[in-house]
């Protein structure tokens, strides 16, 4: 069974996120330890969250694995990865582990 591995930044009161860092260092550093697990990787940056109105998150960044084994080799790699968020938000990053149906 496929896996999803969703990691949501959201927007609230006096947080930041750094693009820039995100996409140049954070996502090569996401390759680097957890990408041998990885099937796709898909990051989505918050534009809107309906018309006329403002984004709720930042970005979601949804991996895919084959299955619970890579997802749980990934997790247990990220801590490089964990440790580096604060690089680039001061967001609490949420996380949605879900089953690819479709």
């Amino acid at each position: 069974m496929a896996l999803s591995l969703q990691v949501i930044y959201p927007i609230t009161e006096d947080t930041h996120f750094d693009f820039e860092y995100y996409l140049g260092t954070h996502i090569p550093m996401v390759g680097e330890h957890m990408g041998a697990h990885i099937d796709k990787t898909l990051v989505t940056k918050g534009l809107a969250s309906g018309p006329d109105v403002a984004p709720h998150s930042y970005a979601v960044a949804t991996m895919t694995f084959a299955d619970q084994g890579a997802l749980d080799s990934a997790l247990a790699a990220s801590g490089p990865v964990i440790a580096d968020i604060a690089n680039f938000t001061n967001t609490q990053p949420q996380m949605l582990i879900g089953e690819v149906i479709a």
